[in-house]
């Protein structure tokens, strides 16, 4: 039996293809949702937790809620499955362990070697890696990585399940006068004043463009959309009407480590607002790093000019969860 976790809205939509060629082939599996995003509880979820917050920090919140789930979540369960880079996803590999369950990491050997950026998501990821039994690489690097850490276990290159979402939208691409702008990561929230400076000034200087910015909840950032009066802010968008205006746009500005491997799979341009990425493979083939607020314009000059791309995506071909799944059946 395996028990698959996620609590997050990325974590769902990475899960949600597995689920389905889970169902479709007769795996045996629970689910668990932990409750960081409660706007996403799936209504067929097996175990619904009700996140506490805890008077403090969150990310301490998140950990003490994983260590004192019901005991009877874990009964009758061989694996558990976690995914990504979230606390919670260190919470339940260190449940698992306290009672000797075997841990899968799904979107394992991803490596900034940054610990501050991202933070902290890069202690996370680098701490399952210690604890779990089987590695789900995207790429070849992952897998790599895991092996220059000696990390235990075994390793298996499979692709993004991410790309699985995307495989019936391919067809669709086009490259009309839109700018997909997203911008939520923590890292950036200091400098999000400068950073909407410049894609302010960019809509200004391209008015010919329709720069769009799906606004994110947190107070850091929608307490200063105010700075943007040329861009259009819509409300958060589902991920199916976030691939929609993906599909259709001239190209992204984003420090979305999703949207990279998104962008590169649609053969889009995307400029990734980050001092550094954990998804390197792609640099300089669909992504282009921005280091600074002020190297914005630069370089979304420099490509605007020539926006198409005809690459392979090398996060995956849309059919990791059908080689996941020939994993576990061997399990």
């Amino acid at each position: 039996m395996i028990l698959i976790t996620y609590g997050t809205r990325p974590e769902y939509i990475k899960i949600k293809p597995l689920i389905t060629e889970m169902v479709r082939r007769g795996i045996e599996h629970k689910t668990l949702f932990t409750g960081q995003h409660k706007d996403i509880v799936p209504k067929n979820a097996t175990y619904v937790y009700e996140m506490i917050e805890y008077e403090g920090n969150r990310l301490n919140s998140v950990l003490k809620n994983c260590l004192s789930m019901p005991e009877e979540y874990f009964e009758g369960v061989d694996y558990i499955l976690v995914q990504g880079d979230t606390t919670s996803v260190v919470g339940l590999a260190l449940a698992a362990l306290h009672r000797k369950i075997k841990v899968i990491h799904l979107e394992a050997g991803l490596r900034t070697y940054d610990t501050k950026n991202p933070y902290p998501e890069e202690n996370n990821r680098r701490i399952v890696s210690t604890l779990a039994n089987i590695h789900l690489c995207p790429t070849d690097i992952n897998r790599q990585n895991l092996y220059l850490e000696s990390a235990p276990g075994s390793f298996y290159v499979v692709g993004n399940t991410v790309l699985d979402n995307l495989v019936a939208y391919k067809e669709d691409c086009q490259y009309l006068d839109k700018v997909l702008v997203t911008m939520h990561r923590r890292e950036n929230h200091d400098k999000i004043q400068e950073w909407f400076k410049y894609i302010n000034e960019l809509a200004i200087e391209y008015p010919l463009l329709d720069f769009i910015l799906p606004v994110h909840p947190n107070p850091n950032i929608s307490n200063n959309t105010h700075l943007l009066p040329n861009v259009k802010l819509i409300k958060p968008l589902s991920h199916d009407d976030l691939l929609e205006l993906l599909i259709k746009c001239k190209m992204v500005i984003t420090d979305s480590g999703g949207i990279q491997e998104e962008c590169s799979f649609f053969n889009k341009k995307c400029l990734v607002c980050r001092e550094i990425t954990e998804r390197p493979e792609s640099v300089g083939l669909s992504s282009f790093m921005v280091h600074e607020p002020n190297e914005l314009k630069d370089l979304f000059t420099n490509h605007i000019q020539s926006p198409i791309i005809d690459i392979e995506s090398p996060y995956g071909d849309g059919y990791a969860s059908e080689k996941i799944c020939d994993i576990l059946e061997k399990l």
